[in-house]
């Protein structure tokens, strides 16, 4: 029996941009977000797959600016927080300044494991202007808990409300997660919260793993709606955390609907477990990798899994999204045969 309750982040709107190619429109962020908030989520987080000012080439552009997004966004959205995600590099303050007169009055602000420090005047901007706000670590499998718990006090001290653990690759089980939220649990005082991907087909299990440890705050999207295999789906785990006792607030019921009737019609394809995500999770790769990795695997005749275990090898991180045709340039040369004969090898 759960006791407490646990507050659902939401990010169909954001994570799940990766997943449809940035395509989302005006229409459908206002629709999404609009049912979020009736059914009860406390956080909508709306931005390019990589955080506010993403759209570019080298993430790949937006159909429809951000900032038009959340706006449309503002105008339904009655009770939840509405966030985006900054990414220090990707976005700027000023980017924030923007994303915060067009109606967000949420921010977390994601850097790779070990480089809380680059986010400290973001967080710092952010509380000064009244924002709800939160320091994102990604890529967590990458960095044991002492790390984490160092980073993370580096979050606490900018003025965080709270400490985001991202399993970025979907590379993590239940104990690596219970570890590094335990570890935040026992030294810092802010609340904890947890973001999976569902590479290995464990995201509503780590998840799970991760309020029993006493995380408060848990990312999910409707239908798994996300880069590479997908988030937490987020009608799946309400449902379980009814189950188990667990107060959330959430109207389960609406959340399905809003999953089957709204979402769904939106995706490109189905939210499965496909090699090349799996490899994403086995490799411990970005899982925004994934849309890259398929054009450069097409484009230089390289299987996906090839790239991705030798991406996992170099420990790329997310920004690198660039290294991904290198990696497939290089490959595509190093196993041409005396013939001109591409041989590949398991193991």
């Amino acid at each position: 029996m759960g006791t407490g309750k646990i507050h659902i982040v939401d990010t169909t709107l954001r994570d799940g941009s990766h997943a449809v190619s940035h395509s989302f429109t005006v229409d459908q962020a206002a629709a999404v977000a609009g049912g979020l908030d009736r059914a009860g989520i406390d956080l909508i987080e709306i931005s390019h797959g990589d955080g506010i000012a993403g759209s570019s080439i080298n993430y790949g552009f937006s159909k429809t600016p951000e900032l038009d997004l959340l706006e449309a966004a503002s105008r339904v959205v009655k009770r939840a927080k509405l966030g985006v995600l900054l990414l220090p590099g990707v976005g700027t303050i000023e980017d924030l300044k923007k994303a915060r007169e067009r109606g967000a009055n949420a921010v977390r602000v994601a850097t790779h494991v070990t480089e809380a420090d680059i986010a400290i005047q973001h967080i710092g901007w952010a509380k000064q202007n009244g924002m709800f706000t939160a320091g994102f670590l990604m890529m967590t499998h990458m960095a044991e808990p002492e790390k984490i718990v160092e980073q993370a006090k580096i979050f606490a001290g900018a003025g965080a409300d709270y400490i985001n653990l991202a399993d970025s690759s979907g590379y993590m089980t239940p104990n690596d997660v219970r570890e590094r939220v335990r570890a935040l649990k026992q030294n810092i005082a802010l609340p904890v919260g947890f973001h999976s991907h569902n590479n290995l087909g464990l995201a509503v299990a780590n998840s799970l793993a991760a309020v029993e440890e006493g995380a408060e705050y848990i990312d999910a999207t409707c239908r798994g709606l996300g880069a590479g295999a997908g988030n937490t789906q987020i009608e799946v785990f309400c449902a379980a955390l009814q189950r188990l006792g667990y107060e959330t607030g959430v109207k389960c019921y609406d959340l399905m609907d809003l999953a089957e009737d709204v979402v769904e019609p939106i995706m490109q394809r189905p939210q499965v477990i496909r090699t090349d995500s799996l490899m994403l999770g086995y490799a411990g790769v970005y899982s925004s990798f994934l849309l890259h990795t398929r054009r450069a695997s097409e484009k230089f005749g390289i299987p996906p899994r090839d790239i991705l275990v030798e991406l996992g090898r170099r420990r790329m991180v997310g920004g690198q999204e660039d290294m991904i045709v290198d990696v497939a340039y290089e490959l595509s040369h190093k196993k041409q045969g005396p013939y001109g004969i591409t041989a590949y090898h398991n193991g």
